[in-house]
């Protein structure tokens, strides 16, 4: 298979597009959580109750549209060989959770990826749902259209004083995360990030890396989400957090601009130093590759480097992860033999957009 065809079936559709902000926003996610009323949540749930959650869902549910999320897709875990359920990881459409418990997990997959379904997670559904750029409220309108299609044919786990039921406590009440994946290098080479972090704890948000709780910022991507879920309306919610993403957008921004009035020459040789090291390194590790790839997509952003998309920082994040690059290699990889491959597809991916 060539990189190119490689790139076409591993990128999600909606990755491919543009959005608001995207210079910044790379993506808006809303998550739900929900339970089945009267089945044990899945901290303490026996196989049989797991298994009737997987046939449920699937019965009802594979194969089904719901407006512009198409041919929803089951997939349980035990199906998946490890390199498999790494990908789904690497694409956020599963947890490492999801993917390192037992063999009674599922995810339901919209065609274009957009929406995917956890089942069996640590609740017995969690809806994800994805866009473009910022548009958090846009999300939320449609993550609620499409929890009130599932809930057509589930019972949900509510309580009238507390709202949803969920296996964490910190989820009970609304069941939402909203986040958004930011790529903020300008904050952080100025280290201006280190000090607004605590603010924003403040305010009932917090700041991860790439792949959420424990994770890390890798390539200078952080996202960013709420913590608090009881008692505080799912617009609310997220209407705080966009206030405070705009404030980053503008902070961020304003650094950039800092940096190319006091020191544009040092910026941009930052800049063209880690270009050069993507399109001529022959081994590298995944960090050095997020650190390079973070600044050559300032440098597209502030125009130092031309005829360049600014999408190559998101499908390179992706396309160069362990998972990708043994799914690309059809075979299981040591990390030397990784790092090998990842500057090669690098190099490659390179020359088809100077090409």
């Amino acid at each position: 298979m060539s990189l190119q065809q490689f790139m076409n079936d591993a990128i999600s559709p909606w990755m491919k597009e543009d959005g608001p902000d995207s210079d910044i926003v790379m993506s808006s996610r809303i998550r739900l959580a929900r339970n089945f009323d009267n089945i044990p949540f899945p901290i303490l749930a026996k196989n049989e109750d797991l298994l009737k959650i997987l046939e449920f869902i699937k019965s009802k549910y594979h194969h089904q549209t719901f407006k512009t999320y198409q041919d929803l897709e089951f997939v349980t875990m035990s199906e998946l060989k490890p390199i498999e359920k790494r990908v789904l990881v690497e694409k956020h459409l599963i947890s490492p959770h999801l993917a390192e418990k037992s063999q009674l997990g599922a995810v339901l997959i919209s065609k274009s990826e957009q929406v995917s379904v956890m089942v069996n997670e640590e609740d017995h559904i969690r809806i994800q749902l994805y866009f473009p750029g910022f548009q958090l409220e846009k999300a939320l309108d449609q993550a609620f259209a499409f929890d009130d299609w599932l809930e057509e044919e589930i019972n949900y786990a509510f309580d009238e004083k507390r709202g949803y039921l969920t296996s964490c406590p910190t989820n009970v009440g609304t069941g939402l995360r909203a986040s958004v994946m930011m790529h903020l290098p300008a904050l952080a080479l100025t280290q201006k990030l280190n000090r607004m972090i605590p603010a924003i704890n403040q305010l009932g948000l917090v700041v991860r890396g790439i792949y959420g709780e424990g994770s890390e910022a890798l390539g200078n991507i952080f996202q960013v989400s709420n913590q608090v879920t009881l008692g505080r309306a799912e617009k609310d919610t997220v209407d705080d957090l966009q206030s405070v993403v705009e404030k980053l957008i503008e902070q961020e921004r304003n650094a950039r601009e800092l940096l190319l009035e006091q020191s544009p020459l040092q910026l941009e040789d930052r800049i063209f130093r880690s270009y050069g090291v993507l399109e001529h390194s022959r081994i590298i590790e995944s960090k050095e590759t997020a650190k390079c790839l973070s600044d050559v997509r300032l440098g597209i952003d502030v125009g130092f480097i031309k005829n360049i998309s600014k999408s190559i920082l998101n499908e390179l994040m992706v396309l160069t992860q362990p998972g990708f690059l043994q799914q690309y290699a059809k075979e299981g990889l040591s990390p030397e033999e990784r790092d090998k491959l990842r500057a090669s597809l690098i190099r490659e991916r390179l020359n088809l957009e100077n090409g």
